[in-house]
């Protein structure tokens, strides 16, 4: 009987991932205070800088998912 190795994920598909999620959670946030209007004041709120920061996350995120989708470590 020949021993059958197992197939493992890369450590950047699981990164990507994570980044994924939370950049999701992240721009979602940002969506929900834009539309709401929340009464956080800081220097940067006009830039809505959890809007470009969620979504630069998911822009990363898909983008390591993509990389690593069909890659395997032995």
């Amino acid at each position: 009987m020949a021993k059958e190795s197992k197939k493992m994920k890369p450590i950047w598909f699981f990164v990507g991932l994570i980044l994924l999620i939370m950049g999701g959670v992240i721009f979602l946030a940002g969506i929900y205070s834009l539309s709401f209007g929340t009464k956080e004041i800081t220097v940067f709120a006009k830039l809505h800088p959890n809007i470009w920061w969620g979504g630069f996350m998911v822009v990363i995120g898909l983008i390591f998912l993509a990389a690593n989708k069909n890659a395997t470590v032995d």
